[in-house]
């Protein structure tokens, strides 16, 4: 189950060709079941903004056609014609959450720890 639409998608962005919407389509579906596993108690509302932000981020990267998917650096050259790429997650053209929207699904900067050795008082 998909948190935004198409045209949720496209009004905080840009008209989409029809192609794009296709793959707008399977990506919020997608984002919907990276949401639900890593903020299952975050709002709908929450999840719904998120997954535009996703969305939006992927298909401008994919579209930009300069950079192969999954890279977060490249260089290319003239010439004598160099080109090289660092490949690593969260990255162009993949859905990923990021800091701000971490916070948005309430997941922020969490930070836990426990004891095994901790006694349990008994209640």
């Amino acid at each position: 189950m998909a948190y935004a639409t198409v045209e949720q998608v496209e009004a905080g962005f840009r008209p989409l060709t029809t192609d794009e919407k296709a793959v707008c389509n399977q990506l919020l579906d997608e984002a919907a079941i990276q949401l639900d596993a890593i903020a299952p108690i975050a709002t709908a509302e929450a999840k719904g903004v998120v997954s535009c932000r996703m969305v939006r981020r992927a298909i401008a990267a994919s579209s930009a056609g300069d950079f192969p998917v999954g890279a977060t650096q490249g260089t290319m050259s003239a010439g004598g014609y160099s080109q090289s790429w660092t490949m690593s997650s969260g990255s162009t053209g993949e859905l990923y959450v990021g800091k701000a929207e971490r916070q948005i699904l309430g997941l922020g900067n969490q930070i836990g720890a426990s004891n095994p050795f901790a006694e349990v008082s008994p209640e």
